[in-house]
């Protein structure tokens, strides 16, 4: 495992690439490339390495991927490519699940990285970490003797959580467009947020054109688009008490992603907090649980170059 190593956060829409040129170091040389501009893994690797890298050939590699992960073979849910990550021709290439990348980072991720969304000051016990960006990811991360231990999942594509009647409205109404099985990820998402303002629409009786997430979050002055983002809030809001329950995350839920970092002050001021806490029997178990929003810039990449890191010193110590 030679330095560097290459380290890889790769979504549906971007894939985000570094180095890690010491041991314990961060990642440097960082550049987001489009995946839509590259057939596959391999070639948008090349690329980083060629036009970002200096022509480098990495010793170890650790890729995040936004999918799942069995053994060496991955599938991005949100996009095209899928295959082994011996393709790469890296020695010593591994992958992650993106969320559990995520979750490694949190131990790295200091108070600037960090925004409350309330609760007490996040503690050592099970952590949780979820956030929206082209889908919609869940992991974990579990205190063990010696340190720390990420665990993957894909929560993401649990049936959506709805408590009011606006919530069903929003349902009936993507069901009755087409999508006959509403899971959190439609909603909890950018293009959710495109899907919340579209079934808002047909639920109010409303012409309204087909936005983007960034032109919905970019129109708070429009009464439809304010509505998509409260929505939105209050539903991640009772995703992530589900979470935090079916995790026992007593240790804090985090929220990355890309879609939250953009619209901080709207989730602080809205109904997520409420409505995380709000369960007819375990209320108080919820309001004893941090909610944490990651606003560092790539934590992916930090997490993936420390567990490279944890990897080369349980080699050391084998």
């Amino acid at each position: 495992m030679s330095l560097p190593w290459l380290v890889a956060d790769v979504g549906g829409t971007n894939a985000r690439f570094g180095l890690v040129t010491r041991r314990g170091g961060g990642p440097e040389a960082v550049a987001v490339l489009a995946g839509a501009e590259y057939d596959g893994l391999p070639e948008a690797v090349a690329a980083y390495l060629a036009e970002h890298a200096g022509g480098v050939q990495p010793g170890a590699a650790c890729i995040a991927i936004a999918g799942p992960v069995k053994g060496d073979r991955y599938r991005l849910t949100n996009a095209g490519w899928s295959g082994s990550v011996r393709d790469l021709g890296i020695p010593n290439a591994e992958l992650l699940n993106d969320f559990e990348a995520l979750a490694e980072s949190l131990p790295y991720l200091g108070d600037g990285d960090l925004v409350s969304l309330g609760g007490p000051a996040p503690s050592r016990g099970v952590k949780a970490v979820l956030g929206p960006g082209t889908g919609l990811g869940v992991g974990g991360l579990v205190p063990a003797a010696e340190g720390w231990v990420a665990i993957p999942g894909e929560g993401g594509h649990v049936t959506v959580p709805i408590l009011d009647e606006r919530d069903h409205e929003i349902v009936s109404a993507l069901r009755a467009d087409g999508l006959e099985h509403v899971v959190a990820e439609h909603l909890l998402s950018g293009p959710g947020l495109t899907r919340l303002h579209r079934a808002l629409a047909l639920v109010r009786g409303v012409r309204a054109p087909r936005l983007s997430a960034s032109d919905i979050v970019a129109r708070m002055d429009d009464s439809l688009c304010a509505e998509t983002v409260e929505v939105f809030c209050g539903m991640l809001g009772t995703f992530a008490g589900n979470v935090a329950l079916t995790l026992g995350a007593r240790g804090g839920v985090y929220l990355g992603g890309g879609v939250l970092p953009r619209i901080v002050d709207r989730v602080r001021s809205s109904d997520f907090r409420r409505r995380f806490e709000n369960t007819p029997t375990l209320n108080d178990y919820l309001s004893d649980i941090a909610t944490t929003l990651i606003v560092a810039p790539q934590p992916a990449l930090v997490g993936a170059a420390a567990w490279l890191d944890q990897r080369l010193s349980n080699m050391e110590y084998a």
